[in-house]
């Protein structure tokens, strides 16, 4: 099995880049698009896929297998394991509600920031049509 992820880097978050790595896996096991067994990207390939220091990639894998999300099989790669991210401590607010609501915490705040008003986000929200 192949992931079915495309990571990006948004350099105006302020967030570091191996914690947006880290965040984007979680949201994709968490929504589904990343199941278990699912093979991730090389360290090295993710790096130039994102123009970005292999040890910051290697960062955020490790600190995902150290939650149990990632394992890794030498010589063969690194799979989603079948732990759910948020699972691993007895920390609330670490589960999907949290991120929907920075995420769209964040989508709102962008958008405002193009001079959307909330009351135009519905709009906006249900004519939005993915392009593939």
């Amino acid at each position: 099995m192949n992931s079915t992820i495309s990571f990006f880097l948004d350099m105006g978050d302020g967030t570091p880049i191996y914690r947006q790595i880290i965040r984007q896996i979680e949201h994709a096991v968490l929504s589904g698009r990343l199941k278990t067994g699912d093979k991730l990207p090389t360290i090295r390939s993710l790096a130039v896929e994102l123009k970005a220091n292999p040890n910051t990639i290697a960062k955020a894998y490790g600190e995902l297998e150290i939650r149990g999300i990632l394992e890794t099989q030498v010589g063969s790669g690194t799979y989603i394991s079948g732990k759910k991210p948020g699972k691993e401590s007895g920390r609330k607010n670490e589960g999907p509600e949290r991120k929907i609501r920075e995420l769209v915490g964040r989508f709102i705040r962008d958008m405002q920031g193009l001079g959307v008003e909330k009351r135009e986000l519905a709009r906006v929200i249900t004519s939005y049509k993915e392009e593939v």
